[in-house]
């Protein structure tokens, strides 16, 4: 009997593993339309039998339209969903989705002209729920097919061929492409730094100081992997300036940032910089304790560029004077969404608390600790902060007992 259930076990094992996963492509074919503002998106199983549904979240269901399928295709929850049952032999889906989005000031968030295009790959395919059979792995690939004229593609997927990628993500069963993607008539400059492929890319004629950027990045790189020891295989930084939205923000292995935005700026902020912690540090939060992350992405925003010497301590006093004076008023931290008073605020907790690990810990501990353990977990409270807070310390901390937490 016991080796009947060893005998039992190793089959589960053998099906199970990933080695013996039946494997069956699936691609995505974007035609980009600047015509129209739009791109042709096509999704092709190589065998959908083996797909039950993909359901799929549209959102804004406006951005999506002329859905043809090969199988059943159902439109419901009042436009807010699609569900795709693609049936045996090889299936198709297709559609076209708006790239043109505009914000309420009316700047484009993510554009599309006669000579450029710059977007989100989120925006290409939505987030699905997959249901498919046991022992099936989906092999995802992207291709581009470009205008007359326009030159290349980039995105921050590893290139298979000249206008092709591979999508694969570990953490999610469906893979579909995302991060920002730029393609057209643009200028580039890469560099390896690290363990990490690094492109500053955007569409000639829009101001974009490549260069400089790729200069500063590989100055303060050294610093960056001092404290987080988790780096991306690829990092695609683009920019843009006409109408476009007058800010930085990160996606999946990829940085937005308008091109007219100082690297720098007079009082020693850097939105360049804190969009790069957050895809170094990837520290989600929940339980009202967003003012963690972001302030977070705040102090080491900072900190990187004064261990890298790009920061003088003059200049970081007057820093430190500004976040006290914006964070003076603050009594509770606590909050779904925090502002900008309680992050300031919250960066100067940040720095009592390094100060404080290092001097009980004989400078060989620090918030750097802290923050590495923060990273391991898949979403962190206030409350697990304070805990591995004070495991790193070693005792009961004095700066975190206080009710700016409560």
């Amino acid at each position: 009997m016991r080796a009947h259930r060893h005998l039992a076990l190793a089959l589960v094992v053998l099906v199970s593993s990933p080695a013996w996963a039946k494997k069956v492509d699936l691609d995505y074919h974007v035609r980009l339309l600047p015509d129209s503002g739009q791109a042709l998106v096509r999704l092709t199983l190589a065998d959908g039998a083996v797909v039950r549904s993909l359901d799929f979240d549209l959102g804004n269901a406006s951005a999506y339209s002329d859905f043809e399928s090969e199988g059943q295709w159902l439109i419901q929850e009042q436009g807010q969903r699609g569900l795709w049952r693609p049936g045996a032999g090889k299936a198709s889906l297709s559609y076209r989705v708006r790239l043109d989005q505009r914000q309420r000031g009316g700047a484009y968030e993510t554009r599309i002209t006669p000579q450029w295009a710059l977007f989100r790959g989120d925006q290409l395919v939505p987030p699905a729920r997959l249901d498919q059979q046991d022992g099936t792995e989906l092999v995802s690939r992207l291709t581009f097919e470009l205008p007359a004229g326009w030159k290349s593609i980039e995105t921050p997927w590893p290139r298979i061929g000249k206008q092709r990628f591979r999508i694969d993500n570990v953490s999610r069963l469906f893979d579909r492409p995302t991060g920002w993607m730029l393609a057209g008539n643009s200028g580039s400059r890469r560099a390896r730094l690290g363990d990490t492929e690094v492109t500053v890319a955007a569409p000639r004629g829009q101001g974009m100081h490549r260069m400089d950027t790729l200069t500063l990045l590989t100055f303060i790189w050294p610093q960056l992997q001092a404290v987080f020891p988790r780096n991306p295989a690829k990092l695609l930084l683009v920019g843009a300036r006409d109408e476009m939205w007058r800010g930085a923000r990160s996606a999946h292995h990829s940085i937005y940032l308008h091109s007219s935005q100082p690297l720098i700026s007079e009082n020693g902020n850097s939105p360049l910089l804190r969009e790069l912690v957050r895809q170094f540090a990837q520290v989600d939060d929940h339980d009202d304790s967003d003012w963690l992350g972001e302030s977070l992405a705040d102090y080491y925003a900072t900190v990187v560029l004064y261990r890298s010497g790009g920061m003088s301590e003059d200049r970081y006093r007057t820093l430190q004077a500004r976040l006290h004076k914006q964070g003076a008023k603050v009594t509770s931290l606590r909050g779904a969404q925090a502002s900008a008073q309680q992050v300031a605020r919250g960066v100067l907790l940040l720095q009592a608390l390094d100060r404080e690990i290092r001097l009980h810990n004989q400078e060989k501990r620090s918030l750097d600790d802290v923050t590495r353990a923060l990273m391991r977990l898949r979403s962190v409270s206030t409350g697990d902060f304070v805990q591995i807070s004070e495991n790193v310390l070693g005792r009961r901390s004095e700066v975190l007992d206080s009710t700016l937490l409560r």
